[in-house]
């Protein structure tokens, strides 16, 4: 069976922890990349599951207060609804 080679673009320190991983698994990452193509292949599927993080409430209202603060912090907390959407539209005009 020929072999070809491809590149992967990936996130330094994320790739940096993979390799450790996989050695202490006793593989370098080639082998660990192949086993995931093997098992994908082989179940038709993604061998794992992928969710979406769940939101909460919680969650939400810290996420709100965060940008709250930015806004304060940058000065436009208090923009008017006219002003938001001229803001908007400068934006999408690329100004």
């Amino acid at each position: 069976m020929s072999q070809i080679t491809f590149s992967v673009r990936m996130d330094e320190d994320l790739k940096r922890q993979f390799d450790s991983l996989c050695q202490e698994f006793g593989m370098n990452t080639t082998t660990a990349i192949n086993v995931f193509a093997r098992a994908t292949v082989r179940e038709r599927k993604i061998p794992f599951e992928i969710t979406a993080p769940q939101i909460t409430r919680e969650g939400a209202l810290k996420a709100f207060e965060s940008l709250r603060q930015h806004a304060q912090s940058s000065g436009i907390a208090d923009l008017t609804l006219e002003e938001i959407n001229k803001e908007i539209a400068l934006a999408r005009k690329g100004h």
